[in-house]
Order: structure tokens, then sequence, then C-alpha cells
């Protein structure tokens, strides 16, 4: 069975996707901890981070690194902070958490920003 990912991934369930390569895909957090929360997520599911492929996890952790610094030129932060919860959805993905200080962001399981941002503004934003 897919996961929500996938749909998203396939086009299935609308996103506000931000970047992708051919073996990794980025959209905005539907439920943002802060302005410009993104998820990085391999195209190719796997359930458990640190069971994947060590060359897919690498390819993973460069993917989101790029997306890092994506989100911190367009969103002109001092930050991108990263979050692996691994229990929410059964696809591995990566929390990219733009921040200047701490205190920027609700801590997992808070339900995230109280008032959330136009999330397709900001997609377009960071695309450039």
């Amino acid at each position: 069975m897919s996961s929500i990912f996938s749909k998203i991934i396939a086009g299935e369930i609308p996103c506000h996707k931000v970047w992708e390569d051919d073996k990794h895909f980025a959209f905005l957090d539907i439920n943002p901890w802060t302005e410009g929360h993104t998820l990085v997520v391999p195209k190719k599911e796997h359930d458990y981070l640190f069971d994947m492929p060590e060359a897919d996890y690498a390819a993973l952790q460069l993917a989101a690194r790029k997306v890092a610094a994506l989100l911190k030129s367009k969103l002109n932060c001092k930050r991108v902070c990263t979050c692996v919860i691994g229990y929410e959805v059964p696809h591995v993905h990566i929390h990219l958490l733009p921040t200047n200080v701490m205190q920027d962001f609700a801590k997992p399981g808070t339900f995230g920003m109280k008032v959330k941002p136009d999330l397709a503004a900001l997609a377009a934003k960071i695309r450039g």
C-alpha cells in the first residue's frame, strides 16, 4: 500500500512542492512548526531511516542539505534545524525547520504554528 507521501509524489494528493530531483521530493508541511517547515522524502518508500541502504541514506541527507540551503537563502533565516521522528508516516522523511532563534518553532507534538502562513505563496517564494 502506498504511503500518503508516495501519493503526494505521484500527484494524487496536492502539495506545495518546493524542490525535487530524480530520487527525492521536498514540500511544505501542512501543519508547520515554523514558517517554511519542509519535508524532504525519498521517492522510494522506506519505513525506517536506519534500515535504508547506506547509499540511499547518504543521498537523502545530501538532498536535505540542498533544500536547507535553498530555504536559508530564500527565507533569510539564521539556521535550518532538522528533525526525524519516524512514526508519523511509514515513509522516511526529514523535517527542515527554518529558524532565527530556538524559540521560533513549536516543539514536536504541540500541533504547529498558531497562525499558519499562506503555503502556496510561501512555496512560490522558495522555488524562486
